[in-house]
């Protein structure tokens, strides 16, 4: 069971709500999942619809909470939220120290566990870091769907080169009048 934590009102780190993300296209994406799919074309579309919700996440998080976590006081701390991006083309939030030789999970929580880091932030620093868990969930999910209905395409056209090729082949071997010999 797990214990809800009262988290006090954020007065410099307002996070997403639902309305930031009723722009971003949902029917396009998870609704999309549960269709006859007939064919590579349509898995296409679909997975292009995924990866235009991922970059509109990724939009969101750097318009609406990457501004918000740089600012004043939070740019005064030795550690700050950052992009980072990835060698499949995707970008997540990270922590990382101002000299950039570390990032990670560990950076957040050592400056929640400093004396030095004020208190009258530690309520935001979480509500930052909640935001950028989900986030980074959101991106990743998007990604991958999107990477496997673009696999799902090409299997699917593998398979219709393969249908098309019996059945071209098939047809023009066999003459529509052939007798089986005895």
């Amino acid at each position: 069971m797990t214990a809800s934590i009262p988290i006090s009102h954020s007065t410099r780190f307002v996070a997403l709500e639902q309305a930031d993300f009723r722009r971003l296209e949902h029917a396009g994406y998870l609704k999309g999942l549960l269709q006859p799919f007939k064919g590579k074309g349509s898995l296409e579309t679909w997975a292009s619809q995924c990866a235009a919700l991922r970059d509109d996440v990724i939009g969101l998080a750097q318009r609406r909470v990457l501004p918000q976590a740089r600012a004043y006081p939070f740019s005064l701390l030795n550690v700050q939220l950052a992009q980072q991006t990835t060698g499949a083309g995707t970008t997540f939030l990270r922590w990382r120290n101002l000299d950039r030789s570390s990032m990670g999970v560990a950076l957040w929580e050592a400056l929640l566990a400093n004396p030095a880091t004020p208190a009258s932030l530690i309520d935001e620093l979480y509500a930052i870091e909640l935001q950028r868990i989900v986030l980074n969930m959101q991106i990743s999910l998007t990604h991958s769907i999107a990477r496997q209905a673009l696999e799902c395409a090409n299997k699917a056209a593998q398979a219709e080169a393969a249908y098309l090729r019996r059945f071209h082949g098939h047809t023009a071997a066999v003459p529509p009048t052939t007798k089986e010999s005895p």
